[in-house]
């Protein structure tokens, strides 16, 4: 799919949701680090869970998170908890994920929340997720990662939440993405693309119509990346796969920038908040953001 096949831009400019303006606020000075905070149980250092009881998992797991969030908020573009991480933990993890999230909104209400969340079911079932996902009740997260297999009817509820980001799965940064991802369609309007650039072109033409929808599109894929970015303009790809899944960061950002040289929230999870096991972690984490921001501007505006 090259840029001959990019789909007709809207007659109209996008509307732009809260999240989106939160996003350009923090892209306007320079910020496009998304902190991970993929905090699985295990990897917290010894000395943090040794300093709760062992009954208090739930404790540790926001003790870790707290002090990551502190370290990082001014460089972060935005913080990303993964929820899979916290299911783990049962109804402790849970609620080590509801109080992060709700202390990033108290103490930095600037820095947006990405739950990577990666729901998409018929539209009934989805109401239950957009309730969980995004009511004050619930997580209240300011975004979700969804996928979209089961077309646009289904995701409506999602779709529908104006003042939220919907951020939709097209080319993930796994090495079998492309089992699925990668396969041709035949498609009359844009000829042979293949099926993740498809999503890509449906998602930009007909499905944000409130200005609240990004992609996820993963750095170990740079040409893919390269492709959804003439495809989609400058609607906001969130990009995975920085760090320890090894994506060339000089040609995500080559890749991935938009028309303004920004558009981008850029992922690193492990490589940050687990830089270091020892009592240093938090201080080490604010080193490897601050690293990557570096990097990221140096290749962004050269």
């Amino acid at each position: 799919m090259g840029a001959e096949q990019r789909p007709p831009a809207p007659e109209a400019e996008q509307p732009r949701s809260e999240f989106y303006q939160t996003l350009e606020n923090r892209w306007s000075k320079g910020l496009f680090v998304c902190v991970g905070l993929d905090s699985e149980f295990a990897k917290i250092p010894d000395f943090l869970k040794n300093s709760v009881s062992k009954s208090s998992e739930s404790e540790a797991i926001y003790r870790f998170n707290k002090a990551i969030i502190d370290a990082t908020a001014d460089l972060a573009c935005a913080f990303k908890p993964n929820s899979a991480f916290y299911e783990a933990e049962g109804k402790g993890g849970m609620e080590a994920l509801k109080r992060t999230i709700s202390y990033i909104k108290d103490s930095y209400p600037n820095v947006p929340v990405i739950l990577d969340y990666k729901r998409g079911d018929i539209g009934n079932t989805n109401l239950g997720y957009v309730k969980e996902a995004f009511d004050v009740d619930g997580l209240n997260a300011d975004a979700v990662t969804v996928h979209g297999y089961l077309g646009k009817e289904a995701m409506k509820p999602f779709l529908d939440r104006k003042d939220k980001g919907i951020i939709v799965l097209a080319k993930t940064s796994n090495p079998g993405a492309g089992e699925f991802q990668d396969l041709i369609v035949d498609d009359c309007s844009y000829g042979d693309t293949p099926l993740f650039g498809m999503v890509a072109a449906n998602v930009f033409r007909d499905w944000n119509e409130h200005g609240n929808v990004g992609l996820v599109v993963g750095a170990t894929y740079p040409e893919e990346l390269e492709k959804v970015r003439k495809t989609v303009g400058d609607m906001p790809i969130l990009i995975p796969g920085v760090g320890a899944q090894g994506g060339d960061l000089e040609k995500a950002v080559r890749n991935g920038k938009d028309s303004n040289n920004q558009g981008m929230i850029i992922n690193s999870s492990r490589g940050i908040i687990f830089a270091s096991g020892g009592e240093d972690f938090a201080a080490a984490a604010r080193r490897e953001t601050q690293k990557l921001t570096n990097e990221i501007n140096t290749h962004r505006l050269a």
